[in-house]
């Protein structure tokens, strides 16, 4: 019998784990990374967490990315280059359905992971931020080439933004449904965006939005509560210290914990105060309005105004809720959810056609315009940009 060859001794040697190992092992490694991120926040995501998804050993993922930031970094990258590659392999000139279905089908197969890009990109340094912008510019850009072409009106890429907002809002839900339907659903909403003209909502002027007033610190703990909000908005809650917030209301950093046991304890009140104030809005809203389709372009005019209005507190309140323990984030998420279903009842009796799961997932596509239009619009608080988001909201939802 001959000898083995020395590349046979090296592939019997090197044990079942080896024969193995997945050669796209670097690409599992930041789908798991994605999710891990989405779900928990940069900060309270661990590189032992990622290498468990995974199925190795954290020595072993260090030897695929150097430090957590390094994989952070290329986990954003992840969806944007796949976004920017699917729309390269449609032909230029092509129709928007096109270019949309392109945009819709990879954002849903990186459902799980894509929310990176929207909300933890703020961690990332400067000149990955710059280059990551200037990937979505060009989504950007090319999407309003297509809007343009077959509704052309002066909106200063406003719709283009809008449609990629009622897109990507499928990353930042958990809403079970088919990734068919799902990729039919957000087509159908992101068309609706940019069939629209901003400019038809004025028609919402005659639904009164009565927002509740701006809650005015009466108390040294609301006093706490109203300093941290734009700070945590601003910087990131983890990197917002408790001597800032102490500096901001003139008091030592010792003194915080006679009104809050804690810092996560006033992201806690923040968030819950969002809550509120917008479960008031949509109350008092609501009150003199009939019919569900009314009722629909209420709920949008009224989100639409609470995001102008309390900008800071909302991104917040987005932003940061991963990162709450348990105990802390099921009071906000319970007021959410009932948030929701008061949008999912009103939009089935306006669409019979939409089953429970396909009415929340374009209640959410509406939230995904109303933030990307406002960040379009800088949150430039008029009343014409409140009415053009309006619009651009009940777009998304097919009315």
């Amino acid at each position: 019998m001959a000898p083995a060859s020395p590349s046979a001794r090296a592939a019997a040697t090197a044990g079942p784990a080896a024969a193995t190992r997945p050669r796209n092992r670097r690409q599992l490694i930041v789908d798991a990374a994605g999710r891990v991120f989405s779900e928990r926040g940069y900060h309270a995501t661990s590189m032992e967490e990622v290498a468990a998804g995974v199925g190795i050993t954290a020595a072993a993922l260090y030897r695929h990315f150097p430090n957590k930031y390094a994989l952070f970094a290329e986990c954003a990258d992840v969806m944007v280059d796949g976004l920017v590659t699917a729309l390269d392999e449609v032909p230029s000139g092509a129709a928007l359905t096109d270019v949309l279905t392109a945009l819709t089908r990879i954002t849903v197969v990186h459902r799980a992971s894509g929310g990176v890009y929207r909300w933890e990109a703020r961690y990332l340094s400067r000149e990955d931020r710059r280059r990551l912008g200037a990937k979505f510019a060009r989504l950007v850009g090319r999407v309003d080439e297509a809007v343009q072409r077959e509704h052309p009106l002066p909106d200063e890429h406003l719709r283009a933004m809008a449609a990629l907002g009622a897109i990507g809002s499928i990353t930042m839900h958990h809403t079970s449904i088919a990734q068919r339907r799902a990729e039919d659903l957000l087509l159908a909403s992101a068309l609706g965006v940019a069939g629209c003209d901003p400019a038809a909502g004025r028609r919402s002027s005659h639904i009164v939005v009565r927002l509740p007033a701006r809650p005015v610190p009466r108390t040294r703990r609301a006093e706490i509560l109203a300093a941290s909000i734009p700070l945590f908005a601003r910087d990131g809650f983890v990197s917002v210290t408790n001597g800032q917030i102490a500096e901001a209301v003139g008091l030592t950093p010792s003194a915080l914990y006679r009104h809050y046991p804690g810092k996560i304890d006033i992201l806690a009140a923040a968030c819950l105060q969002a809550a509120g104030l917008l479960a008031q809005g949509v109350e008092q809203s609501l009150r003199e309005v009939t019919g569900p389709l009314d009722a629909i372009v209420a709920l949008a005019a009224t989100y639409v105004a609470y995001s102008f209005e309390y900008t800071e507190l909302n991104s917040v309140a987005e932003a940061e809720l991963a990162g709450l323990p348990e105990g802390l984030r099921r009071p906000v998420v319970l007021a959410q959810r009932e948030h929701i279903a008061v949008w999912e009842q009103q939009l089935r009796l306006a669409r019979p056609e939409l089953d429970p799961r396909q009415a929340r997932v374009l209640v959410h596509a509406g939230f995904g315009v109303a933030v990307e239009a406002g960040r379009r619009l800088r949150w430039q608080d008029s009343p014409d940009h409140r009415e053009a988001v309006t619009a651009l909201v009940v777009g998304a939802l097919g009315l």
